[in-house]
């Protein structure tokens, strides 16, 4: 149904047109695209609104809508233009990501696009990409058309290094029940758009089963290996395409050849390098958070910092890195407490050559350090954190009428203003003033505190409210990333634990902390002496001078000891090294540094799973009216029992349906949507997913 609208006041139209399943979109402007906007509503509900004048913006509009179900054909006529140009799109992003429909976009207006295209010829792909799309088609239709028998293999041959009966899913079999077959869901965006299972059967070959597992366990809450011993082999195993889940012997046995291969550094590489060319996660602002992965165990390693205890603990430090929706964009295991001032600089230049310029860092206190910010401004890497060490009265005698900018986040009244800071360069003599920074001011009018942040942006443009929104977006109050991770997946989980001799075996000179103590004690006796020489009388004797025996006498005597005891400790102090090794000293055992292989293997699966499910999550809210409980809703879909079938050609996994009707609705709208991506394994079996009743 189509509805026109002729608004004559200045010349505009708008066009209003039902696109199905509750969208509707209004097209606003005159003849020309450069003047036209479009709007789209599910419901009455504005859900997005685009310029059609900036071709990517409306590439990407239009691919989104049809996510959310719109029709093609009513799309096509409300923005004029052909069912094949959306179809072509589709196809982009299917076969190339979303950077194919990004690609060839002039984002400096400065430049034509002639030498647009010389800057960046050795980073596009070349050729025509509607050509391609063609091409690509056309062997999937072959494929589809190929007899059966031209997928099989004979004895012998080998898919990916695996024999024909080692691939996944390849057991063929009828329909059967599962009550894990919610985790099923996972596979397909793992498969479609992070292109997952060619990757590790690609680095692990037939060791790739245990990845399947940790799948299991990370969709799961099933916190270790042995818990798997309450898992139903048969009903897991063919929703992990594995025919059955091993016993406990056969996992481990599994784990330790995946570890053997120590494939972890160039998995997470290329999972990574993957998520940022096709567009998974955001490149504009990046949070960095160091988290403590403890160990309670007889050896001896160098201890990490419990944040909640406030003390050093036995440990390591897991180093992550998100998005501002909260997807992990990179992490990384350090030894001990961790340095997350050299993983910033690094974070810089690390995905350079993936990115179109240097993500905004953001983190908090424990990178504060004038010579560190000094150092990201020399080399160009913007970032926003928390100023340290801010006098509280100064901040409190501010007036409240320089907070000129207000704003509020997650039902908190803020007020902000900037400033200017300049750091000294302490390693010129004299000291001389160095870099300028961003000062933000912070007033939190709901808990009445105050606070400061420091920014460098350039050359991204980042205005004082979005500074302050930046550093208030990953702590506090508004840290969800990694509460819910801990709580929905078995984070701090390390299978096979095997250590080493660690390279850092230095303390802190056990000689230099006892001579501080000695002098921490000698001043507090000479502070008592001071406070008792004061009101002390002066005795003399019949000729005048000051009898020796009297109190104030023996007081400077033993002040000028304790004096002169402080000078010789403290000559002694400056001659002692800060650190030494332990292998210098008696009765210190030597620190063991833990093996991180299995640990990065559990933690990228539980990622993988992670950024999954909020892909998935957003594609089942526009689905839903209770936007507060799309997440639980989320997970009661994957908890659902359900069916599965493997056929030559197909695998098929239905769901039991949810009671509620909304959420049954939200339910098969998000399995269509799966099925519709065309999610196949390497041997060519389609991966589908539906929602129905028992179809036995």
């Amino acid at each position: 149904m189509q509805t026109k609208t002729l608004i004559d006041d200045d010349n505009s139209q708008e066009l209003r047109i039902s696109l199905g399943t509750g969208l509707t979109m209004v097209v606003k402007g005159g003849p020309t695209k450069k003047s036209r906007r479009a709007t789209l509503y599910r419901q009455g509900v504005l859900v997005r609104e685009v310029d059609l004048s900036d071709r990517v913006a409306r590439r990407l509009f239009i691919v989104d809508t049809v996510d959310l179900g719109a029709k093609k054909s009513s799309l096509a006529t409300a923005l004029g233009i052909s069912r094949q140009t959306i179809d072509n799109h589709l196809d982009t992003r299917k076969y190339f990501g979303q950077e194919g429909l990004v690609q060839g976009y002039n984002v400096d207006a400065s430049k034509d696009r002639r030498q647009q295209r010389k800057l960046h010829q050795t980073e596009l792909s070349s050729g025509n990409k509607a050509h391609k799309v063609a091409a690509l088609r056309s062997k999937e239709r072959e494929a589809l058309a190929t007899p059966q028998e031209s997928l099989s293999f004979t004895d012998g041959d080998k898919f990916n290094g695996l024999a024909p009966e080692e691939h996944p899913f390849s057991e063929n079999h009828d329909w059967e029940k599962t009550r894990y077959a919610g985790t099923f869901l996972y596979f397909i965006p793992l498969i479609v758009q992070w292109n997952w299972l060619r990757l590790i059967l690609g680095y692990f070959g037939a060791s790739y089963r245990i990845i399947m597992v940790f799948v299991l366990m990370a969709a799961n809450n099933i916190r270790s290996i042995e818990q798997l011993k309450h898992i139903r082999g048969r009903e897991a195993g063919v929703v992990l395409g594995l025919t059955r889940l091993g016993s406990k012997p056969t996992l481990w046995e599994w784990f330790y050849d995946a570890a053997r291969r120590k494939a972890s550094g160039p998995v997470l590489t290329a999972y990574f390098r993957q998520q940022l060319r096709c567009g998974l996660v955001g490149i504009f602002i990046w949070f960095t958070d160091g988290h403590l992965l403890p160990y309670t165990g007889k050896h001896r390693v160098h201890s990490a910092y419990n944040t909640q205890r406030r003390m050093p603990v036995p440990g390591r430090t897991g180093l992550v890195t998100c998005d501002g929706s909260g997807r992990i964009v990179d992490f990384e295991i350090q030894e001990g407490k961790g340095d997350l001032r050299a993983l910033i600089g690094a974070l810089g230049h690390k995905w350079q050559k993936e990115l179109p310029q240097t993500p905004v860092q953001v983190f908090d206190r424990e990178g504060h350090g004038a010579d560190f910010f000094a150092g990201l401004v020399h080399n160009e890497i913007p970032f926003v954190t928390w100023e340290k060490h801010v006098d509280a009265k100064k901040l409190a005698a501010i007036e409240d009428s320089r907070f000129t900018t207000e704003f509020e986040l997650n039902g908190k009244s803020y007020g902000v203003f900037e400033e200017e800071k300049i750091l000294r360069d302490d390693t010129l003599d004299p000291p001389q003033a160095g870099v300028t920074l961003r000062r933000i001011y912070l007033w939190n009018k709901t808990s009445k505190r105050r606070a400061c942040g420091l920014a460098w942006t350039k050359p991204a443009t980042l205005t004082t409210e979005e500074c302050a929104q930046a550093i208030l977006s990953r702590w506090g109050a508004s840290e969800n990333t990694f509460k819910h991770l801990k709580d929905r997946h078995p984070w701090h989980y390390h299978p096979g634990f095997k250590l080493a001799a660690s390279e850092r075996q230095d303390i802190a000179n056990p000689e230099l902390k006892e001579q501080e103590t000695l002098l921490k004690v000698l001043k507090k006796n000479l502070g008592k002496l001071y406070r008792k020489l004061s009101p002390a009388k002066e005795v003399v004797n019949a000729d005048g001078s000051p009898r020796q025996n009297s109190v104030r006498e023996r007081l400077r005597r033993s002040i000028a000891e304790q004096e002169a005891k402080v000078l010789e400790i403290t000559a002694d102090k400056k001659q002692l090294a800060p650190r030494v090794d332990v292998s210098t000293l008696e009765n210190y055992q030597s620190f063991k540094c833990i093996d991180n292989e299995g640990k990065y293997l559990f933690d990228f699966v539980t990622i993988s799973v992670w950024n999954a499910r909020k892909q998935m999550v957003d594609w089942l809210r526009p689905h839903y009216h209770a936007t507060e409980e799309v997440v639980d809703l989320f997970y009661a879909i994957t908890a659902c029992h359900g069916w599965i079938k493997s056929t030559a050609t197909e695998v098929t996994v239905r769901l039991e349906p949810l009671q509620r009707p909304s959420a049954r609705l939200a339910q098969e709208q998000l399995c269509r949507k799966l099925t519709g991506l065309l999610a196949r394994t390497p041997k060519g079996k389609r991966l589908l997913v539906e929602v129905g009743e028992a179809p036995f």
